[in-house]
């Protein structure tokens, strides 16, 4: 690849196989750019039979000659980050000139746990089902204009005082309305302190580096959290992050325009999966969700928690390709239907009042409430296809099962993962 500028992006909820793409694909490029979302995200990576989990930092790390930049769209909780910095470097994988940060970074403190953990806890049954990480009341504080970025370190005096302020407005809400404990001062300014030098050390002019390396020319790989149905405008709201996981977020998150982009890459899942609660018309119960959650090992890697399962849903995935104007589309574990006698997908959703049929995703929780899928069936292949790396070896029903997929969304599949490590992959287009 040469003047490559690719942005990589979930399709679905999340958890679609993002992080071993971008790793993947690390070996083209020389840098790699995460832009949006927090440590609640969670990317997967197996590299020599030995797996690697990364919340905050670019999946692009465990490359040696990848250099790896934070934006201002992301939130940063200092001490994960320095504890995942900690984590690569017993593995051998040094950090020094190959990761930087945006000082515009909201920073993700404390208090922004407490209180996220306090909602959750008062909602009860309504809760949204936050991983509980600070990240939606984190990004409160930038849209509300208060919350204490990386450049804010400093001025010493200032990020006190900053602090200072940002705790009497949590510990009330804690004390008063949620009969929580409050949140010493002490404990968040210690550790601010503790790590202040370091962040610090990592700064560098982003918006200026960013157009520099685009100037000349070099390959580039913007890689996304989360997934597009669970963008804070576009998702199913409200149960969905509190960042934008689509295309435009890159741009807001990094400062450059769109013609800096060439090639926006989506990933499928072969099936659904969705963390938390919220809308997922295509869940499956029994045999076929514990098997596939099984297989597929489908726990949270930020969490551990157990994923919920479903049929493939091309209704919302075809409204996430046309969100985000993909060039092509990467299917990721495909292996995991392998032993399935029959599968569906979704191709539309019928009104369970109206018997009216419905081709557009809803928009209230009361609209998703009132819908079933519509099928188109599929014989399963029944074959293996673990580890394979040749489209010619992929069993027929594999393939038209693909065709389909492609058919539908209009988009081609450009690579298709049959494992999870680098090389159980098809490159249909290597070019791409």
């Amino acid at each position: 690849m040469k003047n490559k500028r690719i942005v990589i992006l979930g399709m679905q909820w999340g958890d679609e196989g993002k992080g071993k793409i971008v790793d993947l694909l690390t070996k083209f490029v020389n840098y790699v750019v995460r832009f949006q979302g927090g440590h609640n995200a969670g990317h997967s990576i197996v590299l020599n039979n030995k797996k690697t989990i990364l919340h905050m930092i670019p999946s692009g790390i465990l490359n040696k000659n990848v250099i790896c930049i934070i934006t201002n769209g992301v939130v940063l909780y200092p001490c994960n980050f320095i504890k995942e910095i900690n984590i690569l470097k017993k593995q051998g994988i040094l950090i020094k000139n190959r990761l930087f940060l945006s000082e515009s970074i909201p920073l993700l403190l404390e208090y922004h746990i407490a209180i996220d953990k306090a909602r959750e806890k008062f909602c009860g049954s309504k809760s949204i089902g936050t991983t509980g990480r600070g990240i939606g009341p984190s990004y409160e504080d930038k849209i509300a204009r208060r919350c204490l970025r990386i450049g804010d370190l400093k001025d010493v005096n200032y990020f006190q005082n900053h602090v200072k302020e940002n705790l009497d407005f949590y510990n009330f809400q804690l004390i008063n309305f949620y009969k929580e404990k409050k949140v010493e001062y002490s404990a968040v300014i210690n550790e601010l302190h503790k790590y202040r030098e370091y962040l610090l050390s990592l700064v560098i002019d982003v918006h200026s580096t960013l157009h520099k390396i685009i100037k000349k020319k070099k390959n580039i790989i913007f890689e996304g959290a989360q997934g597009s149905l669970l963008d804070i405008d576009h998702g199913t709201y409200p149960y969905v992050t509190s960042s934008n996981s689509t295309i435009g977020s890159v741009f807001s998150g990094t400062g450059i325009g769109f013609s800096a982009i060439n090639y926006i890459l989506g990933i499928v899942k072969s099936y659904s999966t969705r963390v938390g609660n919220g809308p997922f018309p295509t869940e499956q119960f029994g045999t076929i969700a514990d098997s596939i959650c099984k297989i597929g090992n489908e726990f949270g890697s930020t969490t551990g928690r157990k994923r919920r399962i479903g049929w493939l849903d091309l209704v919302l995935v075809k409204y996430a390709v046309q969100l985000n104007s993909l060039n092509g589309i990467c299917l990721t574990k495909l292996d995991v239907l392998d032993t399935l006698k029959l599968i569906n997908v979704c191709i539309g959703y019928k009104h369970i009042k109206t018997g009216k049929k419905i081709y557009n995703i809803p928009c209230t929780i009361n609209d998703w409430k009132n819908i079933v899928p519509i099928y188109k069936k599929f014989l399963g292949w029944n074959k293996s296809t673990f580890g394979i790396t040749e489209w010619n070896l992929l069993p027929d029903a594999a393939k038209d099962y693909i065709k389909y997929i492609e058919k539908i969304l209009k988009v081609p599949v450009v690579i298709i993962s049959t494992g999870p490590a680098r090389e159980d992959t098809v490159f249909i287009n290597k070019n791409f």
